[in-house]
């Protein structure tokens, strides 16, 4: 991921991509679907680390080359961590190995050896893992050849929320990249902060992705990564809340929040109901429908003492704002829609589920985002 400047592999951060337009925020979450969970975090691969420690030393690039390999193949059978470390062992010794043998003809490798081995140590982004915090001295723009990492609980640039592989083959470019990295890091940003609430609003989504000398080698890493919104500003503290974090409860009615979340994300791209009164129709059926399962998960769950009433409460909104997108679905003309769809947001106002949160020990300030003119495919309602 992260190694020297050329000729050496590197991979350059991409985005960030703020301000991106932030979805319309309700009263359970201001971002789309409720994350998949995650467990605790897995083991570290010892073969990975081996591979690692043999590429930087490269007095066996031989032996890194097949140890990296074999890790490889471990992790994907034991669920382990460390394949950013058995890729690093293994196209380090790879490199070393190539360059030996160029080396025992024209004695010109070794400056070039030297500074990809340098780029490839123990801070080299290749080493990120989910849940790592870390700084990086360029900060998260432009080229990341190196990170520090560091405890979450302090300052930090960067904190790894995500990391994707993606499948071999032919180096798909750099844009191509791009586009893949800002989708797949959007739709998992969720399920590391399940609690959009509490994300502060000067929080950012990067991505660090390969490039096409270090994807030769077998880098086929995307690492999202949370960050200032200036690329040059830190964190403090964790992001992470999911069942690492959470208890059942909170964990429950986070997952409840996906349904709808989904649901209103799924608003027409014309921004006003005149112009597409039949695609505004459909997404309220879709939302309608959306709150019907959310305010059946609510009602199943065995929610503490002190959380049934505040919860009861909420699911009597819920379902009456289902009534008025119902309504808004059938509408006959954009009046109609737009005298449903108004009453459907007061129900779902931020403020309805302040008491909810506070008895279930989640965030309870409402995100503030700067509202934008529009209609009803601008500003969906109110996400939960």
């Amino acid at each position: 991921m992260s190694v020297p400047p050329p000729p050496g592999p590197h991979r350059p951060p991409q985005g960030p991509y703020p301000p991106y337009p932030p979805p319309p925020q309700g009263p359970y979450g201001p971002w789309g679907p409720a994350p998949v969970p995650y467990g605790g975090r897995a083991a570290v691969n010892g073969v990975a680390i081996a591979a690692l420690v043999l590429g930087i030393l490269c007095f066996l690039p031989a032996a890194g080359l097949v140890l990296g390999l074999i890790a490889l193949r471990q992790i994907r059978r034991r669920g382990e961590r460390g394949r950013g470390m058995a890729i690093a062992g293994a196209v380090l010794s790879a490199v070393g190995l190539a360059l030996w043998t160029a080396s025992l003809a024209t004695g010109a490798a070794s400056d070039l050896w030297e500074g990809f081995r340098n780029g490839a140590n123990g801070n080299s982004t290749l080493t990120l893992d989910k849940g790592d915090c870390f700084d990086s001295p360029g900060g998260l723009e432009g080229m990341a050849y190196d990170v520090d990492p560091v405890p979450c609980a302090g300052e930090h640039d960067g904190e790894v929320f995500a990391v994707v592989t993606l499948p071999g083959g032919a180096f798909p470019g750099d844009d191509s990249l791009t586009d893949t990295a800002d989708d797949k890091c959007y739709a998992l940003k969720d399920t590391y902060a399940m609690d959009g609430w509490a994300v502060p609003g000067h929080v950012d989504v990067y991505h660090l992705v390969p490039s096409r000398d270090s994807w030769r080698f077998g880098d086929h890493e995307i690492t999202c990564v949370f960050g200032n919104t200036d690329g040059k500003g830190s964190l403090t503290g964790s992001l992470r809340s999911d069942e690492t974090t959470l208890d059942r409860h909170q964990v429950a009615y986070l997952e409840s929040v996906r349904v709808l979340n989904a649901a209103m994300d799924e608003a027409p791209e014309e921004e006003y109901v005149e112009d597409d009164l039949p695609g505004h129709q459909a997404w309220a059926d879709g939302v309608a429908d959306a709150l019907t399962e959310q305010a059946g998960m609510l009602r199943g769950h065995d929610w503490p003492a002190g959380a049934r009433q505040p919860v009861a409460d909420l699911v009597e909104d819920l379902e009456a704002a289902r009534k008025e997108w119902a309504r808004a679905g059938g509408a006959a003309d954009a009046d109609a829609f737009h005298e449903h769809y108004d009453r459907a947001l007061e129900l779902t106002d931020p403020q309805r589920s302040v008491t909810a949160r506070k008895a279930l020990g989640l965030a309870t300030t409402p995100p503030a985002y700067e509202e934008s003119g529009g209609d009803a495919a601008e500003d969906p309602g109110l996400q939960v």
